[in-house]
């Protein structure tokens, strides 16, 4: 009971500084993809030309990162079940 109290307590947190910094600042959250191009455009001198172009874009920069927070959240199960498993594991053989 003490661990779920803890880990709601610290959500909040995350989640109210997060709602401050959204409407208080007009900072943009960008990954390295656009730093790359920019760096990419500034030492060929903006004739740089991709070899490859992804197969489906999303419509939106919102989207994109809810499907990056689902990607990571879906990594994070599986290491945490076969975190869990090999505890688990480790104290039946015990």
């Amino acid at each position: 009971m003490k661990m779920e109290v803890i880990i709601v307590a610290i959500l909040l947190i995350f989640t109210a500084q997060f709602l401050y910094m959204s409407s208080t600042s007009d900072a943009e959250y960008g990954g390295a993809d656009g730093e790359a191009e920019d760096v990419i455009a500034e030492l060929t001198g903006g004739n740089y030309e991709p070899i490859a172009e992804p197969l489906w874009e999303p419509p939106s920069g919102e989207i994109e990162s809810l499907l990056f927070a689902l990607q990571t959240a879906f990594g994070a199960l599986i290491i945490g079940y076969f975190f869990g498993y090999n505890k688990c594991k480790n104290r039946l053989e015990e």
